[in-house]
């Protein structure tokens, strides 16, 4: 028989990309989010069901959820709406799924009660199943194996081409706090680190960025402690040093209105052709006490490319049971470090030994 799931915020950037693509490979998700007019449209167009409601009323998501074996979550930002999906899909036992990169929703769900809530309903829980964080966690997990008592790591990402709306969302929400790592295995805000790495291309500056795997590099391996960068140029070193001094300006709620309504009129996403010219280079270097290291490096097509096909396979392998149970858990811990080579246009990954 064959098992119902649904893509919730169908009609976003990502949501859109991901049910046209689901219906190209065969497959018929349940298409739903809050806005009935655009959901009727993409429905019709994909010969797709809808189900219009919104997460902010408790009982509707249940009910709407029940027939549901898993969710594909798209509707951000997530750190306004995971938490009452979540908690429709517990209480609908529907195995949830989103492409949130935002850390306190990977430390709400990886939580010790969630991930007791979620064997109890017996449901998986994964938030993170698109760019974010799907590469980078499977390098952390490749980086564990090749160097098992890893005390330090260190994660980069280069990504070309624009941002979607959600994306730039979610960025402007980042600019009113400090940068966050993890230190001793606690999560700590601190202001930009910056340091010097080689991602393939020649040594360029990186700083640090509040990125999701400093919570599930955490949860996937164990390491307690993580920094995750970008490469900028060094005037960009100095202009987010000043936003940063701005930070309690950039986080009244009427700045955060104004420019995510600038960014809802502004901001189209990048299109398919835009997608087919940026690549994404991954790092990694992991540090033991003794000074030994492990560096690693990979590509993969633009992230939100990779937001496609990293949920569709794992929602594949679910729904036809090649991964099973129960609990909260990473893209690598469910998929197995490997995962991410198994998508397309990924290149292998070069390991290099130092010290």
């Amino acid at each position: 028989m064959e098992k119902n799931w649904m893509i919730y915020g169908a009609y976003g950037y990502s949501g859109e990309l991901i049910a046209r693509e689901a219906v190209a490979r065969g497959l018929t998700p349940m298409l739903a989010g809050r806005n009935e007019d655009k959901l009727r449209t993409l429905a019709h167009e994909l010969k797709l069901g809808f189900r219009v409601f919104d997460l902010s009323d408790s009982a509707a998501v249940k009910r709407e959820l029940e027939d549901m074996t898993l969710v594909l979550h798209c509707a951000g930002p997530f750190s306004a709406t995971s938490a009452p999906m979540l908690e429709g899909c517990l209480a609908s036992q529907a195995h949830y799924f989103d492409i949130t990169g935002e850390m306190d929703v990977f430390e709400h769900a990886h939580s010790t009660r969630m991930n007791e809530r979620a064997r109890e309903a017996g449901i998986i829980v994964c938030p993170g199943v698109g760019f974010d964080v799907v590469p980078t966690d499977c390098l952390a997990a490749q980086l564990k194996q090749a160097l098992p008592d890893m005390t330090e790591l260190d994660l980069a990402f280069k990504a070309g081409g624009p941002m979607s709306p959600g994306t730039a969302k979610t960025s402007v929400e980042g600019m009113a706090g400090l940068s966050r790592i993890r230190h001793n295995g606690r999560i700590e805000e601190t202001p930009l680190k910056t340091r010097r790495l080689d991602m393939g291309q020649g040594e360029r500056t990186a700083v640090s960025i509040p990125w999701g795997d400093v919570s599930t590099a955490y949860h996937s391996t164990g390491v307690e402690n993580v920094v995750v960068y970008v490469p900028v140029a060094d005037r960009t070193v100095k202009r987010m040093k000043r936003l940063q001094s701005m930070r309690w300006l950039m986080g009244q709620p009427w700045v955060q209105s104004f420019m995510k309504r600038r960014i809802e009129k502004n901001v189209p996403g990048p299109t398919a052709e835009q997608r087919a010219r940026s690549r994404t280079y991954l790092w990694g270097e992991a540090r033991n006490a003794t000074g030994k290291k492990v560096v690693g490096r990979f590509e993969t097509p633009n992230g939100y490319d990779l937001t496609i096909t990293a949920p569709l396979a794992m929602v594949k392998a679910v729904l036809e049971q090649a991964v099973t149970g129960a609990g909260s858990t990473t893209p690598s811990q469910l998929m197995g470090p490997d995962f991410v080579w198994s998508l397309p246009d990924v290149t292998p990954l070069e390991l290099t030994r130092l010290g």
